[in-house]
């Protein structure tokens, strides 16, 4: 790619190999211009070595210490962006702040704009910095959101109770306090905030982009969405949807695996780094190597998946009907730099699928017969703009 060499790995057992196999060698974050201008080395997504050792091991704590209950009736990219604010802030904002809309309108802008031509030719020929383009755009936007999370700090550092750690922002000035002592600290307010703006923008975008393909799906294949509203009548009725209901719903915990499986949220993965020389697969890859794995050569590996490139929810079922998890299920990639929000993510998708599906039954509108599940290609693939209709069920 321009000057810079990178080397790309395909299918199940070369991906698993790289990263389960060889976690170390293949466990650095590889970073691009446009992510290291974004977030100057700090925070979680595109941080390395013990930096992003320290903010990993204190993000993956501090999301399950605050994990709470959401509303499930909202629209799904704010309803799903309130619940990591909650965690982040301490509080959910207003479906109708004219702050919390500009931070949607924001956080979608830079992912569809991070898959367009000019970022790439951005991040092999850096000098284009000087030029108007896209990637211009996403900095100015990553200023306007670490400014407002600077504000929100500030405020949560003037009324903190060391005793009464009620946000994730909460917890990392009390750590901040406790290191105030330690010159080479982690902890400062520039990886706070990338920590921040890194957790809010994969919190929202890749879980609501998933239902949304979950919601397209249940619409082209209607006696799927029956079989789906069948067991949860049988297993919750009208209950509050729990995420421990999955072990009861083997059909709908398939259908949400396979959901995941076929849209293939993030196809390219983030990039990684060679940590040291490495003989793998018979080549020699040198130390500092840029690396693609191709997530979704192993979500639709035909020799894992039976019928790869269609919607098959049996990928997911034995032959009498129960789950059954699959290796080759990476869609929040593996080993070391798997997603840290993985956990939450899960536990979103199955309430939200079965909170909505038990709610509603979604439809085509009237004279519309199909729905093209082409991709809108960007940084993540999402679905194309859609209108559906959703009848209340009871």
């Amino acid at each position: 790619m321009g000057t810079k060499k990178m080397v790309v790995l395909a299918g199940y057992e070369t991906v698993k190999e790289a990263l389960v196999n060889n976690a170390e060698e293949f466990g650095e974050r590889g970073v691009l211009r446009i992510f290291m201008n974004m977030d100057h080395g700090n925070g979680i997504a595109f941080s390395c070595g013990d930096n992003w050792k320290a903010m990993r091991r204190f993000t993956i704590t501090t999301l399950r210490d605050f994990g709470k209950p959401f509303d499930n009736t909202l629209i799904l990219n704010a309803a799903v962006a309130n619940i990591i604010v909650a965690i982040l802030l301490g509080d959910r904002m207003d479906y109708d702040d004219p702050q919390f809309k500009r931070l949607l309108i924001l956080t979608n802008e830079n992912v569809r704009l991070l898959g367009s031509q000019m970022v790439s030719l951005f991040n092999i020929f850096p000098f284009l910095k000087f030029f108007p383009g896209s990637h211009k755009t996403i900095l100015n936007n990553v200023k306007e959101l670490c400014d407002f999370i600077r504000r929100t700090f500030v405020k949560h550092l003037k009324n903190l109770d060391e005793n009464d750690q009620r946000s994730l922002i909460d917890a990392f000035l009390v750590r901040q306090k406790e290191e105030s002592g330690n010159p080479n600290s982690y902890f400062h307010n520039d990886n706070l905030t990338q920590v921040i703006r890194n957790l809010f923008s994969a919190g929202m975008e890749t879980t609501s982009t998933t239902l949304r393909w979950g919601i397209l799906l249940m619409i082209k294949y209607p006696k799927l969405q029956e079989n789906v509203q069948e067991e949860i009548s049988r297993v919750m009725g009208s209950a509050q949807p729990m995420y421990s209901h999955r072990g009861q719903m083997p059909f709908t915990n398939a259908i949400v695996h396979e959901i995941q499986r076929f849209s293939d949220i993030v196809p390219l993965n983030l990039g990684h780094e060679i940590t040291k020389d490495v003989t793998f697969k018979g080549y020699f890859i040198p130390k500092g190597t840029y690396i693609i794995l191709l997530l979704t050569s192993v979500l639709k590996d035909m020799t894992q998946f039976e019928k790869a490139d269609e919607f098959y929810p049996d990928h997911f079922l034995d032959s009498k009907g129960n789950f059954i998890k699959k290796e080759a299920f990476m869609p929040f990639s593996a080993g070391r730099r798997a997603c840290a929000g993985e956990t939450l993510a899960r536990m979103e998708l199955f309430i939200f699928f079965t909170s909505l599906l038990q709610k509603f039954t979604f439809r085509f509108p009237s004279g519309v017969t199909d729905v093209d599940m082409t991709p809108v290609l960007s940084f993540t693939n999402s679905p194309k703009p859609h209108m559906i209709c959703a009848e209340p069920r009871f």
